[in-house]
């Protein structure tokens, strides 16, 4: 009653004004933008006094590990002992299908020789102003070839041109994927059956069932009793 209830709320924000010079005394010498500030000040203690906001760009809050943003394609990694660099979409088209705005076009690769298609693609492209980062492309995709990225800072001052990635923008090695989301990683490369391509891990299946009757069949030859 009679602007108590203001008075009592402009004292504590002035409070609050004074409190936040007071912490960043204690930060003298030390650097008030350092990780361990920063912790201590998002912390449940450092929470109770001085400045509460973060303060961007100088600041970041780590994202969690299921945050999704631009989706990216993976490939394999530049020291990769088979096809390094290459990357793991086969250009099957599904993402660009399920795409609910339809901003990914993809062109697909034909082999020079047969004019035939190659499961890789040409050309691959992505509206990132259209993209609303449902991750739909990275659920549906079979291969798991592409992600959601964590990088969300992709502001520019053309909005044409600049927004429309291919597939050099988009293209980002294995190692990146396993950084920014270990544990998802982890738990599709155990229900691939290994960290490789689908495609890798069955050449190497084959390869190993070719040897494994190879072997057999040498050592039934050696077996044979001789006449």
């Amino acid at each position: 009653m009679y602007g108590l209830g203001i008075l009592k709320g402009m004292g504590v924000t002035l409070k609050h004004f004074v409190d936040t010079y007071i912490e960043d005394i204690k930060f003298l010498g030390k650097g008030k933008r350092t990780n361990s500030a920063f912790q201590v000040r998002q912390g449940i203690k450092g929470r109770s006094l001085g400045l509460f906001t973060v303060e961007y760009p100088e600041e970041k809050i780590a994202v969690p590990e299921r945050f999704r943003f631009v989706p990216f394609l993976v490939t394999n990694d530049p020291d990769a002992e088979e096809n390094p660099g290459h990357e793991w979409c086969t250009s099957c088209g599904i993402c660009a299908k399920v795409c609910p705005p339809q901003c990914i076009w993809i062109v697909r690769g034909t082999n020079e020789e047969t004019g035939r298609p190659k499961p890789e693609p040409e050309a691959f492209y992505i509206d990132i102003d259209i993209c609303m980062n449902c991750g739909f492309c990275a659920e549906f995709c079979p291969f798991d070839a592409i992600k959601m990225d964590h990088d969300y800072e992709m502001a520019s001052y053309d909005r044409t041109a600049e927004h429309i990635f291919d597939k050099e923008k988009l293209s980002k090695p294995f190692s990146y994927w396993r950084s920014i989301a270990p544990t998802t990683a982890a738990e599709e490369a155990e229900a691939r059956g290994g960290w490789e391509h689908k495609d890798v891990l069955k050449a190497r299946a084959k390869a190993a069932r070719e040897k494994a009757k190879a072997e057999a069949a040498k050592n039934k030859g050696q077996d044979k009793p001789a006449e």
